[in-house]
């Protein structure tokens, strides 16, 4: 059973969000521009960008534009990865670990699997996809 709302926050504690259902399921990203932005690999949820709402320290939220496909959003303050927004989208994917559990989300696939590092073997059974994933699996309706 799925909240009815999430909360998320930067690591200080400076940006608070809330996400309004429907929320989708957790995709991890193992290609090479994620892992450098978080270390390892980034696991996100999503939902449309009208149901994000930023509840405090908006003007902290600073975006890099990492690719002419996608900015990703992090806390100006503590430099908190926090969301990835692609350029031709109406969504906006939202870091899984800023959430406060219990979020009663589970990892929905895996994509760029062909990119991920040698030290780690992916084992939860969920979908796996080389590159990235159709459309309809990062941004249901």
């Amino acid at each position: 059973m799925q909240h009815e709302v999430l909360s998320g926050r930067c690591m200080c504690g400076v940006v608070r969000f809330e996400l309004a259902p429907p929320i989708r399921g957790v995709i991890v990203c193992h290609c090479r521009q994620c892992a450098r932005w978080s270390g390892h690999v980034v696991a996100a949820t999503a939902v449309a960008a009208d149901r994000l709402t930023i509840r405090a320290g908006g003007a902290e939220i600073k975006w890099f534009t990492s690719s002419s496909k996608a900015e990703r959003g992090f806390c100006s303050v503590c430099g908190s990865s926090l969301f990835w927004k692609p350029a031709d989208s109406t969504r906006i994917a939202v870091l899984a670990g800023t959430l406060e559990p219990p979020t009663c989300l589970a990892i929905a696939a895996h994509v760029y699997v062909g990119d991920k590092s040698d030290y780690y073997e992916i084992g939860d059974g969920a979908p796996q996809f080389a590159l990235g994933a159709d459309s309809a699996i990062l941004f249901p309706k």
